[in-house]
């Protein structure tokens, strides 16, 4: 007898649309599928087999994050397949910064109405940043919680695990006054600062389908942009260069993350005209006149990611980088100091 309730349904949960969710992603969750994979979707615990390989002495990082009220622009513009990709992307890159590389992930999207559609539409998108990152989507969970989320609204998380061999994490323990600081560039506003977004653009009322010559795409467009994911290149420079430190820039821009990566008696000094940073940065300060230590507070300006190398090996790090598609480059140097940014 097939699982069914009328009852279940007549409170707001529909479990058969639950099962015709999970059959319309097995596509995407089978694109990520990698060697480790011993489960597929459907069991109780996704299983992953470790291969170690050379790691002598593996030790096991994790991250966890969700995509915050970005969503809200996927639900007034009705386009769910790449907030996945920045949830996927705001764990991987915090992972990549300890130097591991990340195995496996599982998501959890809570809906107030399950349409199987959207949901697939949704895990969609974590599959396309598993497969840029190299992970598998090994299971998840989809909570339909009426009354909890409006029916047209829902929310996304989960957590990624990798393995790195302990002599292997990058800290910041190497780190030198003198040493040079790399920026990889964002793809956009990520997925960090929307409430102030939100807020300049007043985006529920506002048509984020007009197109705009400055951004050279919509405002709605621009902002759904998901966010980039570094641990390919990252992979392929650590195999190369020494990597001293590395910092994922999300929430608190540079002030808040770049200086976790760095020593005490360490200060970044970023030479402000090296930027990089795209126009909607600029359009949200004019457009609400937000002071610009704050836009460096708040948003990556330009620069996901800032890794430490030694001088002498800058060079190569950025053709390194830039051989992967990043097109990455110097924006600024250790110095003496008591920590923190100079921006």
């Amino acid at each position: 007898m097939k699982s069914y309730s009328e009852s279940y349904k007549e409170a707001g949960v529909d479990i058969t649309a639950g099962y015709k969710a999970v059959n319309l992603m097995k596509e995407h969750v089978a694109r990520t599928m990698t060697q480790g994979v011993l489960s597929g979707i459907g069991g109780f615990g996704g299983l992953f087999q470790l291969d170690l390989g050379e790691i002598r002495h593996p030790v096991l990082v994790s991250g966890t994050d969700g995509v915050g009220t970005k969503l809200k622009l996927a639900f007034l513009l009705d386009k769910h397949d790449t907030v996945g990709i920045d949830c996927v992307a705001m764990c991987v890159n915090d992972v990549i910064c300890c130097g591991a590389k990340p195995l496996f992930f599982l998501d959890y999207v809570a809906v107030g109405k399950n349409v199987p559609e959207r949901v697939a539409a949704i895990v969609s998108g974590v599959a396309e940043g598993c497969v840029q990152s190299g992970s598998a989507l090994i299971g998840g969970e989809t909570a339909e919680m009426p009354g909890f989320y409006p029916p047209d609204e829902y929310d996304l998380a989960g957590f990624s695990v990798g393995v790195v061999d302990k002599e292997k994490i990058i800290d910041h323990s190497a780190v030198r006054s003198g040493d040079a600081i790399l920026a990889l560039p964002s793809s956009g506003v990520h997925s960090n600062g929307f409430s102030l977004v939100r807020k300049v653009f007043d985006v529920e009322h506002s048509d984020l389908t007009l197109y705009s010559d400055e951004l050279g795409a919509t405002l709605g467009e621009t902002l759904l942009t998901p966010t980039r994911i570094y641990v390919k290149p990252m992979l392929a420079l650590m195999e190369q260069v020494e990597v001293k430190s590395i910092s994922h820039i999300t929430g608190g821009g540079f002030y808040e993350n770049i200086p976790r990566s760095l020593p005490e008696g360490c200060t970044a000094h970023i030479d402000r005209t090296t930027l990089k940073t795209p126009p909607i940065f600029d359009l949200i300060r004019r457009k609400g006149n937000i002071p610009e230590r704050d836009m460096f507070n708040t948003f990556n300006m330009g620069v996901g990611m800032s890794v430490v190398v030694a001088p002498d090996k800058a060079d190569e790090a950025v053709r390194i980088l830039r051989a992967q598609g990043v097109d990455a480059y110097i924006m600024g140097q250790i110095v003496p100091g008591e920590g923190g940014v100079e921006v």
